[in-house]
């Protein structure tokens, strides 16, 4: 028999953490959640450790079936997950944008910061490893920024995009992300503690 994790009514980023601990002592686990922000985070750990997912929808939830298939890596003996993201060389360069503004002050002139300095990133090296999006700092990210297109440019020349799928939530801006992937608190903490180095802006 399968082991059930029942992840419903837990916030992101739980039910990643409880499904992979399940996985660090079974080959196959069911897991069962009530959202698709859940499902879609779900469906990236289990691609990132090498297993098979099948969904299936039921009335109490949505059951997602996770097995390994060995083609990945895996949960290590001493129950330490390796990080979706690596991001552990030296040198490492992360940035995490925490608001649609740069600096504390005014906003009008924050906006301008914000718009000049992503134009300077996408047009002069060296290119950020990954850049991650939490808080007001989502609405960069979606329909209607300024600096979409820089952003797209960062991407395309090798930058991870990831936006805090909570804070896109929680403005009601998920279905208007524009670039990147939607991401969850595990995967940004693994991209964060690994790094080289971080700036908060």
């Amino acid at each position: 028999m399968k082991q059930v994790v029942d992840a419903r009514g837990l916030a992101c980023p739980q039910p990643v953490i409880n499904a992979r601990r399940a996985l660090e002592a079974h080959s196959d686990i069911v897991a069962i959640v009530d959202n698709q922000t859940a499902v879609e985070n779900l469906r990236r750990m289990a691609k990132s450790l090498g297993c098979s997912v099948s969904e299936e929808k039921k009335s109490d939830g949505i059951y997602l079936h996770l097995e390994k298939t060995g083609s990945g890596p895996m949960p290590s003996a001493a129950g330490n997950p390796e990080p979706v993201y690596s991001c552990a060389e030296p040198g490492t360069r992360v940035l995490a944008i925490s608001q649609d503004v740069m600096g504390n002050g005014d906003d009008e002139l924050g906006r301008i910061l914000i718009k000049s300095f992503f134009h300077t990133l996408a047009e002069t090296p060296p290119v950020p490893d990954a850049i991650i999006f939490f808080n007001s700092g989502v609405k960069l990210v979606v329909e209607g920024s300024e600096i979409i297109d820089d952003i797209k440019n960062l991407e395309l020349k090798g930058a991870k995009i990831l936006a805090c799928g909570t804070c896109l939530d929680y403005f009601k801006m998920k279905d208007k992300l524009k670039a990147g992937a939607v991401s969850n608190m595990y995967d940004i903490k693994e991209l964060m503690l690994g790094a080289g180095s971080t700036i908060t802006i």
